[in-house]
């Protein structure tokens, strides 16, 4: 791993993220820059993302941990518990307030399409 000019903190980070990775959660850094992850979140079970792999990209800023990340675990929660109150699509929230059960088959099958895989 190309680790130059790397806080100590960033490298002891990605380590301790290696070695005991979060649940449903892994985050591998670019060889090229470890301050870059390829991030892998699981469907939660019983939800209607079950079953899918969504891949995220992750970047450490020069400034951090004073700018932290901004997504992972925040995604996984929503994935679990969607807030159709605060949206990022306005028209799957109102799918999802008018006719829940159908919101959720959208849902399932979206994520079969789309989100199956590594």
């Amino acid at each position: 791993m190309a680790n130059s000019n790397l806080p100590r903190r960033i490298i002891k980070e990605t380590q301790r993220l290696l070695s005991e990775p979060a649940p449903g959660i892994s985050a591998s850094p670019s060889e090229d820059n470890m301050r870059y992850f390829n991030v892998m979140i699981l469907g939660p079970t019983q939800s209607p993302y079950e079953g899918g792999v969504f891949k995220l990209e992750l970047f450490l800023p020069e400034e951090y941990p004073m700018a932290p990340p901004k997504l992972w675990i925040s995604i996984q929660a929503l994935l679990s518990a969607p807030n159709p109150d605060d949206p990022l699509s306005d028209n799957v929230a109102k799918h999802w307030k008018t006719n829940e059960a159908e919101a959720v088959e959208t849902a399932k099958e979206w994520t079969r399409l789309h989100a199956s895989g590594a």
